[in-house]
């Protein structure tokens, strides 16, 4: 099975679905126009409205959106795509065994369930998936789910291929693929969606209605922070000199990507390779999508110009245990620059005073929103959002809702793909929201420097630290392409 899997296709078919479908639509024509209902009852869908998805990277994060996905009576899911056959995820907060191979399984007795026969084996697997893309013509959209450092060749590969894609947190690994990969999206018309669910929830949308409606007049400064990465994944911590045997079942090349190349350690597989410089984003990487994207829709922030770092000690393997990154953005028109302040580790800003004692802050993570008449505090994901103290609150009447609202971030993308708007964190959204965040690991590679990176938005380069360059487009192992 795994050798057949190798080579292409887990199972074999003389006609794709876009090929049987033409072909019966075309001889049912021939006799008589039956209605939808008829054919298959009440909020039936046709497989040739369906939007057919194929699933990249099926461990953790990859079997939640599947999850999502799957249930959509407007979505199809064909394929899917691992390095790994069969891992087992019970020491993570995901658990249970992912995988190529139990997850095609899952998909077959997902849609065998629907059939009177209780049959299915619709779904395929793959390896590669540049090869899944290139043999496989019915895929109309794909979900990426892999290490941060393969999200935007796996995106790029979907989008030079006119697929439309969802893509996990953070977009990419490093600052110019967040750029490359939102422009080709652009050019391409290709749907597009990042899967930072705050996004597509009410309460990002109702604190925009309140700073647009002068509920807390100008804002100035920000503080936004994160519990990640402790009890999580380790940082902080160097490479490990003990050499492992690759386990059965994992195809390690592939799992390394463009990364260069290392001996196989169980410390990166399944999961705490977040923290590797090589193949995740640390903290920042794994919530700053989700929190960074508060302020940045709240308040329409464009590019910083200014950033700087501190940390527990930095090395080129991990991220730091924990750090503090200072942003400072430009004034826009009439309104003042903002100073954002980032916290990771467990670190936190201080306590506004006007917060009540014995009032908790956030949940783990949060966002402190400070404007010259008042303040707002929210959670994770923009949950729970109040201004502070209760009191103002209370008093506080709030503006009719104006702003679009969404169904959730998995449907958005999918009525993306069938025509609808586009998707509240496309690309154009979510690309520039990826720079801001990763320009904060710019700063912590950058730390031993001790002074605030110069930052050149257009031109993509920090002006007055050269050395640091390097980090905004690494280099790929060789055989590795963005554009491929």
């Amino acid at each position: 099975m795994l050798e057949e899997k190798k080579t292409g296709r887990t199972e074999s078919r003389s006609m794709s679905r876009r090929e049987f479908i033409g072909t019966t639509a075309a001889a049912a024509a021939a006799f008589t126009i039956v209605p939808r209902h008829v054919l298959g009852g009440p909020g039936y869908i046709p497989p040739s409205e369906k939007t057919n998805l194929a699933m990249i990277g099926v461990g953790g994060q990859g079997n939640v959106d599947l999850g999502n996905f799957m249930p959509m009576p407007e979505v199809q899911v064909v394929g899917v795509c691992d390095v790994y056959k069969e891992c087992d995820y019970s020491k993570f907060y995901f658990g249970g065994v992912k995988g190529w191979e139990p997850t095609q399984k899952l998909v077959d007795r997902h849609y065998a369930q629907q059939k009177r026969s209780g049959q299915y084996k619709g779904c395929y697997a793959y390896v590669d998936f540049y090869e899944m893309l290139d043999k496989e013509s019915d895929i109309d959209a794909i979900s990426v789910a892999t290490t941060d450092s393969l999200h935007a060749l796996a995106a790029m590969a979907g989008i030079k291929r006119g697929k439309h894609v969802y893509c996990q947190k953070p977009l990419t690994h490093d600052v110019f693929e967040a750029r490359a990969l939102a422009e080709a999206a652009r050019e391409a018309g290709v749907a597009s969606q990042m899967g930072n669910q705050g996004h597509a929830g009410e309460g990002n949308r109702l604190m925009k209605e309140w700073i647009q409606d002068g509920a807390i007049g100008d804002v100035h400064e920000v503080h936004v922070w994160t519990n990640r990465p402790y009890g999580y994944w380790p940082q902080g911590v160097g490479r490990p000199e003990e050499k492992m045997r690759v386990p059965r079942g994992l195809d390690w090349d592939r799992w390394l990507g463009p990364a260069p190349y290392r001996p196989y350690h169980e410390i990166y597989v399944p999961f705490n390779w977040r923290g590797v410089w090589d193949f995740g984003s640390g903290a920042l990487g794994d919530m700053g999508c989700h929190l960074l994207d508060t302020p940045h829709y709240v308040l329409d922030l464009p590019q910083p110009v200014r950033i700087e770092a501190s940390a527990t000690p930095v090395n080129d393997e991990t991220a730091p245990v924990g750090s503090i990154i200072h942003y400072e953005f430009p004034a826009q028109g009439s309104k003042p620059s903002i100073n954002l302040t980032w916290y990771d580790g467990g670190l936190k800003p201080k306590r506004p005073e006007v917060l009540e004692q014995g009032r908790r802050m956030g949940d783990g993570s949060g966002v402190i929103i400070m404007g010259d008449k008042g303040t707002i505090l929210c959670n994770t994901y923009g949950e729970n959002p109040r201004l502070i103290p209760e009191s103002a609150m209370k008093a506080y009447q709030t503006p009719p809702k104006t702003l679009k609202r969404v169904p959730g971030i998995y449907q958005d993308f999918i009525n993306a793909c069938q025509g609808g708007d586009p998707a509240c964190s496309n690309f154009d959204v979510s690309g520039p929201l990826t720079e801001i965040t990763l320009l904060g690991n710019l700063a912590l590679r950058a730390v031993r420097a001790e002074k605030p990176l110069e930052w050149d938005a257009e031109k993509l380069e920090v002006t007055n630290y050269s050395n640091v360059n390097k980090y905004v487009k690494r280099k790929y192992r060789k055989g590795w392409l963005l554009e491929k």
